[in-house]
């Protein structure tokens, strides 16, 4: 096996079972131990996880791991959720897009919906902190892609910073689209870096409209920094695979909820 495929793979046992046991992931690897061994040896250097004697463990509550480890999990249903996402967006609106998985898929949608016909409103303004999703729009003509300013982080490609937040609080929108790593009916969205969610808390507040994207697995679960409260939220698209209870909660709270 690669040695990156099965760093991916480490990765994603890790953030599925919230730990590693050398020899447990030596025999599903099909490797010797002395090679697990380096593998989180190597990882923990990148900041990646935390080794621990035997195995590794997450780097921190709601680690964050890089969004090219995230892209192929529960793919399927990130796609089921940004084309539903997409169809609640009409031509003519501003839309605003955090990073992450979830929304590059929504922006992958977006650029997949035909064009309007003529003498219909034409394009959309999408407003990014995500440098891949602005990579993404900016060659399509009928998008008009306002990327913010502020500072990169390598781990998602998003920008934060007074410059992201100076750049938002210039400009309204008429639906903000949140990937986020935890949704709650307590304790709301949220996310694992601080900084992100104060961008992505400003990209709500100057929306009319708060769509969360978010697939099952972040659904009643809770992440470091909160971004706002349920109540905030006016719709959530999610999967058929989201607990019925937790469902029930977030309606009460007022939200329409969309399963696909």
């Amino acid at each position: 096996m690669p040695r990156d495929t099965r760093w991916k793979a480490l990765l994603e046992l890790l953030a599925a079972e919230g730990g590693l046991d050398v020899d447990d992931a030596a025999h599903r690897l099909g490797v010797s131990p002395a090679t697990i061994r380096r593998d989180l040896d190597t990882l923990a250097e990148r900041r990646m996880l935390v080794r621990t004697r035997g195995g590794a463990l997450p780097h921190g509550v709601g680690y964050d791991l890089p969004l090219r480890h995230k892209s192929a999990r529960r793919a399927e249903e990130k796609q089921r959720i940004a084309h539903a996402v997409a169809a609640l967006v009409r031509p003519g609106e501003a839309i605003g897009l955090t990073g992450g998985t979830t929304t590059t898929a929504v922006a992958e949608a977006l650029a997949a919906v035909p064009a309007p016909a003529e003498g219909e409103e034409q394009g959309l303004t999408v407003v990014t902190n995500a440098l891949n999703i602005a990579y993404a729009l900016t060659a399509r003509p009928r998008f008009k892609t306002v990327l913010t300013g502020g500072v990169a982080r390598p781990h998602s490609y998003e920008l934060t910073g007074p410059l992201a937040d100076g750049v938002l609080r210039q400009i309204t929108l008429d639906t903000a689209v949140l990937g986020v790593g935890a949704f709650d009916a307590v304790e709301g969205a949220a996310t694992a870096d601080e900084a992100e969610a104060g961008v992505n808390r400003l990209l709500c507040a100057r929306a009319r409209r708060v769509v969360v994207a978010a697939d099952s697995s972040k659904l009643g679960a809770r992440a470091f920094a909160r971004i706002c409260p349920a109540d905030a939220v006016d719709v959530l698209v999610t999967d058929t695979g989201a607990d019925p209870d937790v469902l029930a909660a977030l309606r009460e709270r007022g939200i329409d909820i969309r399963t696909v």
